[in-house]
């Protein structure tokens, strides 16, 4: 029930579409007060006026002057562009307060499990769609099985409507995600863990008469190497797309060697690519092992969809972090150190008020 008194605050680091959601979100349930931090005015100016929230322009690399914004909130959350996250969570742990971000960014998420050893708070990275509920999904069905073969993750922000050689809309940070394309991959590879190279291992696949390519993309697995390593013999993250846009992106990051170039590669796509709110969001996990004698395999799918004020994968990243912060502010987490995506029970993040973004009409489950 709402109790207005208790109110806890939030910090909420990033004015873009994903922090203006996450914001909307927290605000209109009475629950959280909310202060949206950001560089610039100019986001800060775009963000609906709501009696719950306020605004401050502040250059989060000034981690002094960040952590002295954080006294007295319950917790941070990240939205912010990963080769700033680190400053967050810094400051986070100078403050004492709990920490959340989106990040797919590997080194980030590794500073935030050094920064989590000893402190008085939660750490929580990777809490969005992928890193994030795609290893919650995982865990689930890992926890099903006596032995395990093979874990695969397969997830995808894709236009409804592609109209252009990549098939591709930009449905998510620009940066993140070129950022993940350009990157070294974790997996595990007959049983021993390892990196794999970004845009490599292509495969097809088609779901609902749809054909769909995935190939490596950095991030995607979170923390599940480490948990997993040992026990599984494939581990694998791949990005879902339309056929067609992995040669393209190999030829723009690789060949024209724009992967040494992010900031003109990122002005290219913004420049040539339309923003969409007409797009879909692709889980798609598989775990295969043993369970009473028999090697048998269970299959996680699930279709969201965008609508026409808030786009899927600004839908799905949004109830991801909000719904962990949910659990933790109930309790439900533990209350210090780090913890993982793979440790939060799926049924309690379905169950929750924002986890049940993820449990629209249309989606499907099904075992194999």
């Amino acid at each position: 029930m709402t109790n207005r008194a208790v109110a806890k605050t939030i910090l909420i680091i990033g004015a873009g579409k994903i922090g203006e959601t996450i914001t909307a979100l927290l605000a209109a349930t009475g629950d959280y007060r909310v202060l949206v931090v950001d560089r610039a005015e100019a986001p800060l100016a775009r963000l609906p006026a709501h009696p719950a929230v306020a605004t401050r322009v502040l250059d989060v690399a000034d981690e002094a002057a960040l952590a002295a914004t954080m006294t007295g909130a319950f917790a941070v959350l990240s939205a912010a562009p990963y080769h700033v996250t680190r400053h967050v969570a810094q400051a986070a742990r100078a403050a004492g307060i709990h920490y959340l971000d989106l990040t797919e960014d590997v080194a980030t998420t590794r500073l935030a499990k050094a920064l989590a050893a000893g402190a008085q708070s939660a750490f929580i990275p990777q809490c969005g769609l992928a890193p994030g509920f795609v290893s919650i999904v995982a865990s689930d069905l890992i926890r099903r099985f006596d032995t395990l073969d093979s874990v695969r993750m397969r997830v995808g922000a894709l236009p409804l409507f592609p109209s252009n050689a990549l098939g591709y809309n930009l449905t998510w940070s620009t940066e993140g995600v070129i950022n993940e394309y350009d990157e070294p991959c974790e997996a595990i590879v007959a049983g021993r863990r390892c990196e794999v190279p970004p845009l490599e291992e292509r495969e097809e696949f088609a779901l609902d008469g749809v054909r769909y390519e995935a190939f490596n993309t950095s991030g995607g697995l979170g923390t599940l190497c480490e948990t997993l390593e040992g026990r599984v013999r494939t581990l694998d993250y791949k990005t879902v797309r339309y056929p067609g846009h992995c040669a393209v992106m190999k030829t723009l990051i690789q060949d024209l060697r724009l992967g040494e170039r992010r900031a003109l590669l990122k002005d290219i796509l913004e420049f040539a690519l339309p923003a969409t709110m007409q797009d879909v969001v692709l889980v798609f996990v598989t775990v295969a092992g043993e369970r009473g004698g028999r090697l048998l395999q269970e299959s996680f799918v699930r279709k969201i969809y965008g609508r026409p004020e808030r786009s899927a994968i600004q839908t799905t990243t949004a109830a991801g972090i909000c719904a962990v912060l949910d659990l933790l502010a109930g309790g439900r987490l533990p209350q210090q150190g780090f913890v993982r995506q793979e440790d939060i029970p799926l049924d309690a993040f379905l169950a929750n008020r924002f986890g049940a973004a993820y449990a629209e009409p249309g989606l499907a489950r099904a075992a194999a």
